[in-house]
């Protein structure tokens, strides 16, 4: 672990495993510091582990010699009810998951052609058209996250959300789905072209506790 930083996503139920193994690596560990977003625990040979705490905050704070984690993994196990809202150019998949797992789900691709080299009249035809085809692809993610997320938003503990910042940023325009941005964590999941498989894939990571590695 030793040289340069990293990040790493562990599930809720390898973090005791993950620490333990940490401290052995790392020659002991020297202190953890608990606030309501983080928990930093450094290592007896300087490195340094950083958790982003997921769903805050975490209702434990200060600093204590040695080891001490267990209120973050206490916090990161309990089993929540969450909204995953995937968009990227050309596709989106919404859902529920509770425990990692997902529930209930909506998927479609549309067809958004990529950049032409073309010049002069074809290229801003060309353009025009893929405007047009990302329009319809938004909207018709708008309409899914409005249909399946928007009415099950008091049922749900958050809504994560994932794939490309431009296309939330536009959805976050639709005053319809203000409650659901809201309600979004920070991190905002980097994803392939959303489908069911990725859907799935990040209903674990979305309860996954991010964590930064950093040190000699």
């Amino acid at each position: 672990m030793a040289g340069g930083g990293r990040a790493v996503e562990i599930a809720p139920d390898r973090l005791e495993g993950w620490y333990a193994r940490f401290a052995v690596r790392n020659e002991g560990v020297r202190s953890t510091e608990l606030t309501a977003e983080t928990v930093t625990v450094i290592a007896d040979n300087g490195v340094v582990a950083v958790a982003t705490v997921p769903f805050g905050p975490l209702k434990a704070e200060g600093t204590t010699a040695g080891l001490a984690v267990a209120p973050l993994i206490e916090h990161a196990l309990i089993s929540r009810r969450i909204a995953l809202l995937l968009v990227r150019r050309g596709g989106h998949s919404v859902g529920i998951a509770r425990g990692g797992v997902i529930v209930q789900s909506r998927t479609d691709r549309h067809l958004v052609q990529g950049r032409s080299a073309a010049g002069g009249w074809s290229q801003q035809r060309f353009a025009r058209r893929r405007e047009g085809q990302a329009r319809v692809a938004l909207r018709s993610a708008a309409e899914d996250a409005f249909e399946v997320l928007v009415p099950q938003l008091s049922e749900v503990d958050a809504v994560v959300l994932g794939g490309d910042r431009r296309a939330l940023e536009s959805l976050r325009e639709d005053r319809r789905l203000a409650p659901l941005f809201q309600r979004a964590e920070p991190r905002v999941l980097d994803i392939a072209e959303p489908r069911r498989t990725v859907l799935e894939d990040a209903a674990e990571r979305a309860v996954a506790v991010a964590i930064t590695l950093s040190g000699p």
